[in-house]
């Protein structure tokens, strides 16, 4: 496929960031293509931390669910932190919900398009995770995308917006939120139900895991192939990861996935869901 990727590294799955994230960015730097590689939904300043010293790229520093003021706040001090050794930071605006809850609480936590430039400003971030009618993980109910919101925030800040929740949205959706500005997409919960669903096939057990990478693997590359990202990784990159993919970022030539880091023991939980 010849596509830069984003790897999230979620601390809820992988409470040891730095001994594990040390090896992923490792084996990120011996990649034929772009990888960078993103703490997803950091929740705490010592995370945060935990990433930086690993060797991260990026990355997200989650206090959606804090009030505005804190939310800028804690948002602020670790852009100052994570700026001076070089690594990206994207923060959410709004709050991103749960999609089994999503018929219930699909109007709350919005994005205001009004308060996207002061939060930007303010904070100092790369990147704005937005939250649009997307939830994380499967939906309750049909996904409703508010694409109006999402072009009022494009009218307020010109740095690259993030959705979360891109699983189950909808291939038109989705494509309709790239048109509109979104840079980076989010999916996690449609490769892991494609790998469990490849992992229950018939075969020889100790298959197991080549069946779940095998069906992960095409379900990736599917929506790598509609994003257009495929071929657009070209040769080695000899410039800064960082650099490289903000470059990409800024030309909006196709749009990123990021995809989560997951551990196979989660494999008995996945199967729950793929019913």
């Amino acid at each position: 496929m010849r596509a830069p990727l984003i790897l999230d590294f979620a601390y809820q799955f992988h409470p040891d960031i730095v001994s594990l994230g040390k090896i992923i960015c490792m084996l990120a730097q011996t990649a034929t293509v772009p990888i960078a590689v993103n703490l997803d939904h950091g929740a705490s300043f010592e995370q945060a931390i935990w990433a930086i010293r690993a060797g991260f790229t990026s990355i997200m520093v989650d206090r959606s669910s804090a009030p505005y003021e804190d939310n800028i706040r804690d948002t602020a001090e670790l852009v100052k932190i994570a700026h001076a050794v070089g690594v990206s930071v994207e923060a959410e605006l709004g709050h991103v919900g749960d999609g089994g809850h999503y018929a219930r609480d699909r109007e709350q936590g919005l994005t205001d398009p009004a308060k996207a430039r002061e939060y930007a400003d303010r904070t100092g971030i790369d990147c704005l995770a937005v939250a649009i009618g997307t939830a994380h993980g499967a939906y309750s109910g049909e996904p409703h995308l508010d694409f109006g919101r999402l072009k009022a925030i494009g009218r307020e800040v010109d740095i690259p917006r993030v959705l979360h929740g891109g699983s189950g949205s909808g291939n038109d959706n989705l494509l309709k939120a790239i048109q509109c500005g979104i840079t980076k997409i989010n999916i996690a919960t449609d490769l892991f139900v494609a790998g469990v669903a490849a992992g229950t096939q018939e075969g020889p057990p100790y298959m197991i895991y080549h069946r779940i990478r095998e069906g992960y693997k095409q379900r990736l590359k599917g929506y790598m192939e509609l994003f257009g990202q495929s071929g657009r990784a070209g040769g080695r990159v000899s410039s800064p990861i960082l650099s490289y993919f903000q470059n990409l970022f800024r030309s909006r030539s196709c749009c990123l996935i990021r995809i989560p880091l997951y551990p196979l023991n989660r494999v008995q939980t996945l199967k729950s869901v793929s019913r």
